[in-house]
């Protein structure tokens, strides 16, 4: 690994990875149309009334996925998780398909993924992972260094709509979009086999698809460090996990079942 990547990881709370997946697109768009041929019990059109396109996700099909699988337990992902965190074990969370067809619009709203998770870790890494060349005008925007606020900031539906949660402590994302030239905002053109890493807490958003051609197909693998534990959020979380809530108390180490650790190389 490019000792810059941890540098810029520590640092901004996200990095850009240049070419390590090449070799995983192929594989990915395959199982991708998989996914999208046989949808999950959680898949989701965000924008059913929109006509230039779609906006689908679908996430937690891993285990009955062979690609995704496939990709997870044998790719470079792990490895690069576990070093960008400087963790001693890495444990897959979950995975998270994303598509925005051709000339959708949709914005994805500002929001940092922690409060969104029933999960928590010492250390955290989303691995950001674009199966379609992707131009800096249509592809996802971070906060630099805002994994170091120490805020917690109210989850939102991608739909609009404030997740429903009783926990103290959270606070309205602040309008970013509005006073953009007041924050450092990172993104990046691109090509295939290139990926972006962050932290969970890092504030993100995306634009739409401005690409009246090309859709954004995206595989999202979500990872967890050291000491990984389930949070109770009083209330919604995503992934939904609701088979969790009663048999886990708040603080309890995650099952290696649901959340198993990856081997990676030495």
């Amino acid at each position: 690994m490019d000792a810059q990547w941890r540098e810029a990881f520590n640092r901004d709370g996200v990095v850009v990875v240049r070419g390590l997946f090449a070799d995983w697109i192929e594989p990915l768009r395959a199982a991708v149309a998989d996914n999208l041929a046989h949808p999950g019990p959680l898949q989701r059109n965000y924008t059913p009334n929109t006509a230039a396109g779609r906006f689908i996700g679908d996430y937690c099909n891993w285990p009955n996925i062979a690609g995704y699988r496939e990709f997870i337990q044998h790719s470079p992902a792990a490895q690069l998780a576990k070093q960008l965190m400087g963790s001693r074990q890495v444990r897959i969370f979950h995975e998270h398909m994303l598509v925005k067809e051709a000339g959708n619009p949709s914005a994805t709203p500002w929001h940092h993924d922690e409060p969104y998770y029933c999960a928590s870790a010492e250390q955290t890494v989303s691995i950001w992972l674009p199966l379609d060349p992707v131009a800096r005008s249509s592809s996802v925007e971070f906060v630099a260094g805002s994994h170091l606020w120490g805020k917690q900031f109210r989850p939102r539906k991608f739909t609009g709509a404030d997740y429903e949660q009783d926990v103290a402590g959270l606070e309205a994302m602040p309008d970013i979009e509005g006073n953009r030239q007041q924050y450092q905002i990172l993104g990046w053109d691109l090509a295939l086999g290139d990926a972006i890493a962050f932290d969970f807490r890092t504030v993100h958003g995306a634009p739409g698809n401005r690409s009246l051609t090309d859709a954004r197909r995206v595989l999202s693998t979500r990872w967890l460090g050291d000491n990984a534990c389930y949070v109770d959020r009083h209330g919604e979380t995503s992934p939904p996990y609701t088979h969790l809530i009663g048999q886990l108390s708040h603080g309890q180490t995650l099952p290696e079942s649901e959340f198993p650790y990856i081997a990676t190389p030495a």
